[in-house]
């Protein structure tokens, strides 16, 4: 379990924090149709932050039949108010692909 306490200290060293985010697309019918136009630069978007070490894994949720409902994602930022800021600028959140986004503080495994 991650600790307030854990958190500050991972912060005091200079540590960056890892999140889980889950996120679930609006469920109306012109949703599928957004999130196909803006795609290509919600990926221009995860192409830097995998070279610059934010994003460390991810990709999209699919229901039963294999139709794409949202996203996960494993991410490292040095504050929650950046994971934040990240999806609230991402072009799925301001094309109004995702519905509910939520984020939770984790510690991945090393791999």
């Amino acid at each position: 379990m991650v600790t307030l306490a854990t958190v500050n200290n991972r912060i005091k060293k200079g540590q960056k924090m890892q999140f889980a985010v889950t996120a679930h697309d609006f469920t109306d019918a012109q949703a599928i149709d957004r999130r196909l136009a803006v795609r290509e630069q919600h990926f221009v978007g995860i192409k830097k932050m995998i070279e610059n070490g934010t994003f460390l894994s991810g990709g999209g949720i699919l229901d039963d039949a294999g139709k794409m409902i949202g996203s996960c994602a494993h991410v490292q930022f040095n504050s929650r108010a950046e994971v934040e800021h990240w999806i609230a600028n991402d072009p799925y959140t301001t094309a109004k692909v995702w519905d509910k986004v939520v984020v939770v503080a984790v510690k991945l495994v090393p791999m």
